[in-house]
């Protein structure tokens, strides 16, 4: 019988030293957890306040400019949103890749402005792999002209940062027409857009 309550306490207490050692371990995964998520909330709130910044401090001069400010307090307004609702160190992520997108945007109607375009920014994901328009062209497409452009003019209004929309690289550029948006937007392409998309980049 002392030889049964003796393992019994033995077994007993190997199950509560390891209980023990299990809560340890997840209290440290939950401490590194919250210490990921507030670093990379932190984060992003730095390049979203930095967005926020230069989308109230500049206007326009011409269309091209005020269609990239215009893209950029879109995007400012996308990564606020994101980042009230961050849960985890991804979706905190997410907002901060928003808000530096909107920062890309801030850049370019900078430079068409003739100022001085800041610090360099980091790279967007999928931003290399996309790469860029290196000469202009134009397509016919469902009856109408569509014109990428490595530069802003009257004609290609409509800045890309580059980067990838719903799976697909698009090379940063101007655009006679922003027809990437509702990939962005919805997350699919549309048949019309892929046929865009391949006539005009192969």
């Amino acid at each position: 019988m002392g030889a049964l309550i003796l393992i019994a306490i033995t077994v007993g207490g190997a199950i509560i030293i390891a209980s023990m050692a299990q809560n340890r371990s997840n209290r440290a995964f939950d401490a590194r957890q919250n210490n990921q998520l507030e670093d990379a909330v932190a984060d992003a709130r730095r390049w979203i306040e930095r967005l926020g910044s230069q989308v109230l401090n500049l206007a326009g001069t011409d269309s091209a400019s005020t269609q990239a400010l215009a893209d950029a307090s879109e995007r400012y307004n996308a990564a606020s949103s994101q980042i009230s609702t961050a849960r985890t160190p991804a979706q905190a992520r997410m907002a901060r890749e928003s808000a530096l997108e909107g920062l890309h945007y801030i850049n370019a109607a900078r430079e068409i402005m003739g100022l001085p375009a800041g610090p360099t920014l980091p790279p967007l994901e999928g931003q290399k792999a996309a790469g860029s328009v290196t000469e202009t062209r134009t397509i016919e497409h469902e009856g109408h002209s569509v014109t990428a452009s490595p530069y802003a003019t009257p004609e290609t209004p409509n800045y890309y940062p580059g980067g990838r929309v719903a799976g697909r690289p698009v090379p940063a550029g101007w655009y006679s027409e922003p027809w990437w948006k509702s990939a962005l937007r919805t997350g699919v392409w549309t048949a019309g857009s892929m046929l865009l998309f391949s006539t005009l980049f192969h």
